[in-house]
């Protein structure tokens, strides 16, 4: 069993960044691949990012590259998505999530473990 937190959503302005935190507990993580994604009210969940927690090596998607960084911190047991120039559009629910097959790291359907979600709202 594995159990996430998400912490950091709130409000921010255009341009501006926000670093949320995924708090794990649980089994062990090294056979896990963790992820990021995002949920916009009447849209689909979406992938954002993700890492293996063994390696530390990181999958991301084209559209994001550059602005949402993950990251995870295996002493701390905590996975981060960094995000920079937010936009409008970047307001969702942010989950994050677990999975044990580390081959389907893109696909939300395969993730066995999810947090409750933090919101990132992107007003002015």
């Amino acid at each position: 069993q594995v159990y996430l937190t998400e912490s950091g959503g709130g409000l921010v302005q255009p341009g501006g960044s926000l670093r949320l935190a995924c708090s794990v507990s649980g089994t062990a993580l090294d056979d896990y691949i963790m992820g990021w994604f995002r949920q916009a009210p009447g849209e689909e969940r979406e992938f954002v990012g993700a890492v293996l927690w063994n390696t530390g090596s990181v999958f991301d998607v084209d559209l994001l590259r550059g602005r949402f960084i993950v990251s995870r911190d295996r002493v701390m047991n905590t996975m981060y998505l960094q995000m920079h120039r937010l936009k409008p559009e970047d307001t969702a629910v942010y989950y994050c999530a677990a999975n044990s097959d580390t081959n389907t790291w893109y696909s939300a359907a395969k993730y066995d473990y999810w947090g409750r979600g933090t919101q990132v709202t992107v007003s002015s």
